[in-house]
């Protein structure tokens, strides 16, 4: 439920409606504006509760949040989420192209992706250290080693960097190396995982799951934010549907539907989606046309000998022509670049 104090409500008013929170065994979120305070509180809902708090002296009205992800409404937050990482403005207003191969597989490929990625517009480097691969023996990525690579190309070129985690015992050597910690398709639903993030200082890219509606999806970032994270980017990466011509099937509209649900910025995955080099163009563009805050590209200098889903990777020039459409199709919207200096974070 969301408490909205009184215009002057003081310091006093907000410990009272705390400590009755805490007493109904509910977790407070306060949100101080420049005129009123309004302070959230968080678990089971309960119809009986709403006058033990409307009782207390200087609070306005309780208003229940219908939803069953929470702070991850746009009830319990009306405004487009919107941080930095390094100087990079990401959320409402911006489009964030994170480019960079599947999986990091020596220091050549990734500083030519990365250096080439960079110079077509690309703000955010991509890369796996870590790999969730249907088959035990295809290659698993390069572990701690993979992401010291990743950290020093992206400190050469200026980029922050993004990868994925798998299991919470490695959370903290990620959280040490990322900028932005990625959490797979495949481990949407590891809760585990999930709370161990939300402990972690830096913003959570999380990616929807293989078969998972849109509603478990936003719960997933729930638990996320659950734990005080207030740095959550969702992800659309296609699902499994009946066809077989693209290797899952991006759902488009689940851009402007979760736009309209949550006020968390949303992104969307064409590589994995399709699976198919020649689709990620109109995929991108139809994706930041329906509301999209930015892309996850796959880029590699030399897909034809990629370790990792090669045949779904753009070469850098095909990134750079891209680009430039982009720009484009974000100006039409009233979008900024997410490096452009007007759209830094004030």
């Amino acid at each position: 439920m969301i408490i909205i104090l009184k215009p002057g409500a003081d310091d006093r008013v907000v410990e009272a409606v705390v400590a009755r929170i805490a007493e109904l065994g509910l977790a407070p979120h306060i949100s101080k504006g420049r005129f009123r305070t309004i302070i959230g509180a968080i678990g089971e809902e309960r119809v009986e509760n709403i006058p033990l708090i409307e009782e207390i002296t200087g609070v306005e009205r309780v208003v229940p949040i219908l939803k069953p992800y929470k702070l991850a409404s746009r009830e319990f937050h009306p405004d487009d989420s919107v941080f930095g990482v390094g100087n990079i403005r990401i959320g409402e207003g911006t489009v964030t192209i994170i480019a960079g191969p599947c999986a990091i597989e020596n220091e050549e490929w990734l500083r030519e992706t990365a250096g080439a990625s960079k110079a077509a517009g690309a703000h955010v480097l991509r890369g796996g250290a870590y790999k969730p691969r249907t088959s035990p023996y295809s290659f698993q990525g390069l572990g701690e080693e993979g992401l010291k690579l990743l950290r020093a190309v992206g400190d050469e070129t200026g980029m922050p960097v993004i990868t994925e985690v798998m299991d919470p015992r490695d959370v903290a050597k990620v959280e040490r190396y990322a900028d932005i910690i990625q959490i797979g398709a495949r481990n949407m639903q590891n809760f585990n995982l999930l709370l161990e993030v939300g402990q972690t200082h830096k913003p959570v890219f999380l990616k929807r799951g293989l078969s998972a509606p849109i509603k478990e999806w936003l719960m997933s970032a729930e638990y996320i934010l659950s734990r005080g994270h207030n740095k959550v980017m969702l992800c659309e990466r296609g699902i499994r549907t009946f066809t077989d011509e693209t290797r899952f099937t991006l759902d488009v509209s689940a851009v402007p539907i979760v736009k309209e649900e949550s006020h968390l910025p949303v992104f969307i995955d064409p590589s994995h989606a399709t699976g198919r080099r020649s689709l990620i163009a109109p995929m991108t563009l139809a994706g930041i046309a329906a509301g999209a805050d930015g892309v996850m590209i796959e880029v590699h200098a030399c897909p034809d000998k990629a370790l990792c889903d090669g045949p779904q990777a753009l070469v850098p020039a095909a990134l750079a022509e891209l680009m430039g459409h982009v720009k484009r199709l974000a100006s039409v919207f009233g979008k900024r670049m997410a490096d452009d200096p007007e759209a830094a974070l004030p």
